[in-house]
């Protein structure tokens, strides 16, 4: 009997000096982005944006008292080096949460690593499959919203213009076979025509074939889904080709860098679902989302000497996530876990997010509007 108190005390002991030790040290949180490669478009901003949020957080006296410190790598975009560097981020690092990756394929590679290591992952990519089914991905939550809610969006869209025959130009990466599922599913719940159906390879620099058997559809509309570079790369074909069609994009490329890409004369008149971001300062001043807006984009112009961009948006939100729920739940992964999963109507970049057991996203169409490029920016489509 006294040895079992002598183990029950010295398991008391240390479960007080464990508490302890994270009461008194800084939480780590993660960051796995693409800071460099063909991804460095998303990576970057997202690596600057959780940067300036930890400062911030810090210069405030932290959450709960306690100062937060962000580990940040670089993946490149390359699944593999995700791997090995969220396993960095777990066994060397004893980070609490990992923010990131970038990209679908990263994501869906460290799927397996946070259901095993019990850590909670929040990817910044869009691909529905990260997440679902919720039952098995418990530890994974994702902040852009499903690729099925913009493909819904776009199709939605399209029905007002009475336009019901489709063509489609897919990355065949993990984004794009994504959203090349969800529209085709969706194009045929809907009563949509799938005339053309063509892919292009993440490093393809000209697409002419492909469009040219699209132009012989006689399609009512182009939907392209992908990133950087590609979707600007068909852009600059289209209008060499004469294409006349309208060209929906996915929300892949909703930053200034895929007008920049294109060419503001080649990108003219193209439409694509965004989040509220790229054009807050034309959406109502009442709602929830305006003054997080306005704030962020603010406070990224001044930190960065450049706008905000959605794409960053999606590390602010991963992050305030994370935050909400080491605030309200606990520091421990487990706790934070929970704490995400439990996040009600929390507003944030990308939308105002309810997560439940079974979505790990908590985005609806709200998330989205239908923009236009016009005059080398976007614009709010009525």
């Amino acid at each position: 009997m006294k040895r079992l108190v002598l183990v029950c005390s010295t398991l008391g002991l240390l479960l007080l000096s464990a508490t302890w030790a994270a009461a008194s040290g800084t939480i780590k949180i993660g960051g796995l982005f693409a800071v460099t490669g063909p991804a460095s478009f998303l990576g970057e901003p997202e690596k600057r944006t959780l940067e300036m949020l930890v400062a911030e957080t810090n210069a405030k006296g932290g959450i709960n008292g306690q100062k937060l410190e962000a580990v940040i790598y670089d993946t490149g975009g390359d699944a593999t080096k995700a791997v090995q560097l969220a396993t960095k981020l777990i066994k060397n690092d004893k980070v609490v949460a990992i923010i990131g990756p970038s990209t679908t394929g990263e994501s869906m590679a460290l799927v397996p690593i946070a259901e095993k290591e019990k850590i909670p992952l929040v990817s910044c990519a869009a691909g529905i499959k990260i997440t679902e089914p919720a039952k098995d991905r418990k530890w994974v939550f994702k902040t852009p919203a499903n690729d099925h809610v913009a493909a819904e969006k776009i199709l939605n869209y399209m029905a007002s213009k009475s336009q019901k025959s489709i063509a489609l130009l897919t990355v065949t990466d993990g984004f794009g076979s994504s959203g090349r599922e969800q529209l085709k599913t969706l194009a045929a719940q809907k009563g949509f025509k799938i005339v053309a159906d063509e892919t292009y390879g993440p490093k393809d620099t000209d697409m002419t074939p492909q469009l040219t058997k699209i132009r012989a559809s006689k399609a009512d509309a182009v939907i392209c889904w992908g990133t950087n570079p590609g979707p600007a790369i068909i852009t600059k074909n289209i209008k060499q080709l004469g294409i006349k069609i309208p060209l929906y994009m996915s929300h892949g490329v909703a930053s200034k860098k895929y007008i920049e890409l294109a060419g503001a004369d080649a990108a003219e008149g193209v439409m694509l679902p965004a989040g509220k971001l790229a054009i807050f300062d034309a959406i109502s001043k009442n709602d929830p989302q305006y003054k997080l807006l306005k704030e962020y984009d603010a406070a990224y112009r001044k930190a960065f000497g450049a706008e905000a961009s959605t794409f960053g948006g999606y590390a602010y939100d991963g992050f305030l996530l994370v935050a909400n729920a080491i605030k309200t739940k606990g520091v421990t992964p487990d706790k934070i876990r929970d704490g995400i999963e439990q996040a009600k109507k929390l507003v944030s970049v990308s939308g105002v997010f309810t997560m439940s057991p079974t979505d790990h996203n908590g985005l609806d169409l709200s998330a989205f509007e239908m923009v236009k490029v016009t005059k080398g920016d976007w614009a709010l489509l009525k």
